[in-house]
Protein backbone atom coordinates (compact mmCIF):
# COMPACT_ATOMS: atom_id res chain seq x y z
CA UNK A 1 0.00 0.00 0.00
CA UNK A 2 1.05 3.32 -0.97
CA UNK A 3 0.52 6.88 1.19
CA UNK A 4 -0.69 9.86 -1.11
CA UNK A 5 1.71 12.40 -0.74
CA UNK A 6 0.63 15.24 1.69
CA UNK A 7 -0.60 17.43 -1.19
CA UNK A 8 -3.55 15.03 -1.28
CA UNK A 9 -4.26 14.54 2.03
CA UNK A 10 -6.71 17.16 3.30
CA UNK A 11 -6.25 19.25 6.61
CA UNK A 12 -9.43 19.51 8.45
CA UNK A 13 -9.04 21.14 11.66
CA UNK A 14 -6.72 23.30 13.56
CA UNK A 15 -5.47 20.13 15.34
CA UNK A 16 -4.43 18.33 11.82
CA UNK A 17 -3.13 21.64 10.63
CA UNK A 18 -0.62 21.09 13.73
CA UNK A 19 0.38 17.87 13.08
CA UNK A 20 0.36 18.44 8.96
CA UNK A 21 3.55 21.39 10.29
CA UNK A 22 4.84 18.90 12.59
CA UNK A 23 5.05 16.30 9.53
CA UNK A 24 6.57 19.23 7.16
CA UNK A 25 8.92 20.35 9.09
CA UNK A 26 10.13 17.23 10.85
CA UNK A 27 12.29 17.27 13.28
CA UNK A 28 10.86 20.52 14.55
CA UNK A 29 14.35 21.89 15.67
CA UNK A 30 16.21 24.71 14.36
CA UNK A 31 19.73 26.57 14.12
CA UNK A 32 18.54 29.90 12.66
CA UNK A 33 15.09 31.60 12.23
CA UNK A 34 13.08 31.29 9.22
CA UNK A 35 8.98 31.27 8.35
CA UNK A 36 7.44 28.72 5.91
CA UNK A 37 4.34 29.37 3.95
CA UNK A 38 1.90 26.75 2.69
CA UNK A 39 -1.59 26.93 1.12
CA UNK A 40 -4.18 25.19 1.69
CA UNK A 41 -7.01 25.16 -0.88
CA UNK A 42 -10.95 25.23 -0.21
CA UNK A 43 -10.97 21.67 0.08
CA UNK A 44 -7.93 21.47 2.55
CA UNK A 45 -5.01 20.25 0.42
CA UNK A 46 -2.23 22.45 0.34
CA UNK A 47 -0.76 23.94 -3.00
CA UNK A 48 2.40 21.62 -4.12
CA UNK A 49 4.75 24.88 -3.13
CA UNK A 50 5.78 25.32 0.98
CA UNK A 51 7.89 28.72 0.83
CA UNK A 52 10.63 28.96 4.00
CA UNK A 53 12.18 32.27 4.04
CA UNK A 54 15.85 32.15 5.96
CA UNK A 55 17.49 34.66 7.68
CA UNK A 56 14.51 35.92 9.48
CA UNK A 57 15.39 38.99 11.75
CA UNK A 58 14.39 38.31 15.56
CA UNK A 59 11.41 41.01 15.34
CA UNK A 60 9.41 41.92 12.07
CA UNK A 61 9.21 45.38 10.39
CA UNK A 62 6.37 46.15 8.22
CA UNK A 63 8.67 45.86 4.71
CA UNK A 64 8.83 42.27 5.58
CA UNK A 65 5.47 41.39 6.22
CA UNK A 66 4.10 43.85 3.95
CA UNK A 67 6.43 41.85 1.15
CA UNK A 68 4.73 38.40 2.71
CA UNK A 69 1.55 40.02 1.63
CA UNK A 70 3.26 40.77 -1.78
CA UNK A 71 4.22 36.98 -1.53
CA UNK A 72 0.80 35.45 -0.93
CA UNK A 73 -0.90 37.69 -3.49
CA UNK A 74 1.54 36.45 -6.03
CA UNK A 75 1.00 32.94 -5.21
CA UNK A 76 -2.61 32.67 -4.90
CA UNK A 77 -3.79 35.06 -8.24
CA UNK A 78 -5.20 32.83 -10.62
CA UNK A 79 -4.83 29.67 -8.51
CA UNK A 80 -6.99 29.74 -5.30
CA UNK A 81 -9.57 31.20 -3.78
CA UNK A 82 -11.05 31.40 -0.39
CA UNK A 83 -7.72 29.50 0.78
CA UNK A 84 -5.65 29.09 3.90
CA UNK A 85 -2.17 30.89 4.25
CA UNK A 86 -0.30 28.55 7.23
CA UNK A 87 2.61 29.84 8.31
CA UNK A 88 5.54 28.31 10.84
CA UNK A 89 7.62 31.02 12.63
CA UNK A 90 10.81 28.00 13.07
CA UNK A 91 13.64 29.39 15.85
CA UNK A 92 16.20 27.48 17.79
CA UNK A 93 15.46 27.18 21.50
CA UNK A 94 12.83 26.14 23.91
CA UNK A 95 9.54 26.02 22.77
CA UNK A 96 8.17 27.95 25.48
CA UNK A 97 6.30 31.24 23.56
CA UNK A 98 8.48 34.48 23.95
CA UNK A 99 8.49 38.30 23.69
CA UNK A 100 9.65 38.06 19.90
CA UNK A 101 7.20 35.46 18.77
CA UNK A 102 4.25 37.55 20.08
CA UNK A 103 5.62 40.78 17.98
CA UNK A 104 5.44 38.52 15.22
CA UNK A 105 2.36 37.23 15.49
CA UNK A 106 1.26 40.63 16.52
CA UNK A 107 2.93 41.99 13.53
CA UNK A 108 1.12 39.41 11.19
CA UNK A 109 -2.40 40.08 12.56
CA UNK A 110 -1.72 44.01 11.43
CA UNK A 111 -0.74 42.61 8.17
CA UNK A 112 -2.99 39.72 7.58
CA UNK A 113 -6.15 40.34 9.27
CA UNK A 114 -7.58 43.13 6.94
CA UNK A 115 -6.09 42.41 3.62
CA UNK A 116 -5.74 38.70 3.23
CA UNK A 117 -8.45 36.75 0.93
CA UNK A 118 -9.71 33.72 3.20
CA UNK A 119 -7.96 32.95 6.46
CA UNK A 120 -3.81 32.34 8.32
CA UNK A 121 -2.51 30.91 10.97
CA UNK A 122 0.49 31.20 12.46
CA UNK A 123 2.44 28.13 14.41
CA UNK A 124 5.79 28.25 16.68
CA UNK A 125 8.33 25.62 15.81
CA UNK A 126 10.96 25.29 17.85
CA UNK A 127 12.53 22.56 20.62
CA UNK A 128 11.33 19.71 19.04
CA UNK A 129 7.21 20.80 19.32
CA UNK A 130 4.99 22.53 17.20
CA UNK A 131 2.17 25.07 18.80
CA UNK A 132 -0.19 27.12 17.14
CA UNK A 133 0.12 30.74 18.25
CA UNK A 134 -2.51 32.40 16.07
CA UNK A 135 -5.06 30.04 14.98
CA UNK A 136 -7.62 29.65 11.91
CA UNK A 137 -11.13 30.67 12.73
CA UNK A 138 -13.12 27.33 12.84
CA UNK A 139 -15.15 28.03 9.62
CA UNK A 140 -11.70 27.95 7.53
CA UNK A 141 -12.02 24.05 7.98
CA UNK A 142 -15.31 23.41 6.53
CA UNK A 143 -14.35 22.83 2.97
CA UNK A 144 -16.08 22.79 -0.12
CA UNK A 145 -15.68 20.75 -2.63
CA UNK A 146 -13.78 21.96 -5.78
CA UNK A 147 -15.03 21.44 -9.65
Amino acid sequence: MTTPPLTEIPVRSAAELTRRWAAVLDPPVFSARSLWLMWLGPDGRSLPVIVPIDDLPRLPDVGLTDGLLTLHDSVVEGRLEDGHLALALCRPGSPAVTEDDDEWADALRDTFDEQIDGTWSLHLAAGGLVVPLQEAPPWAFRHRPTS
